[in-house]
């Protein structure tokens, strides 16, 4: 039997109520994925998974509504801003392994800085060279 329970988006408010098991036990809703969560479509066979992928007001399937309300809670990140944004978030359930529940790590995001940087760690001014140009 699913009861039908109520999430926001994180991005922008929009409020989307998705019918579940009542065993499953929420983790966090987040604007990104947890490192070593497995996220499965609302249309799909969430329940074994560890977590729902939402496109915010896009996500179809039986048992989820899109709602005309918008959350005004603290943490969503532009209340300002046109809702449902089209944005990704995450539904994380409680996730445990040798008995002990994983703690949440958001996804790694590698940035590349300044691009390909100088030829040398020398920098634009070595100062002045020695003998043999050292």
């Amino acid at each position: 039997m699913g009861f039908p329970v109520t999430y926001y988006c994180p991005h922008c408010g929009a409020v989307v109520e998705l019918e579940r098991g009542g065993y499953l036990a929420d983790k966090s809703v987040t604007p990104y994925p947890l490192e070593g969560w497995a996220y499965a479509d609302p249309a799909e066979a969430f329940e074994d998974s560890d977590g729902v992928h939402f496109v915010c007001g896009e996500s179809d399937a039986p048992g989820l509504t899109w709602t005309e309300a918008v959350s005004d809670a603290d943490d969503v990140e532009n209340p300002e801003s046109d809702a449902p944004c089209g944005r990704e978030f995450y539904l994380s359930f409680v996730k445990y392994e040798h008995g002990r529940e994983v703690e949440a790590v958001p996804e790694s995001d590698y940035v590349v800085i300044g691009g390909d940087g100088p030829p040398s760690p020398r920098g634009p001014d070595a100062g002045p060279r020695g003998p043999d140009g050292f």
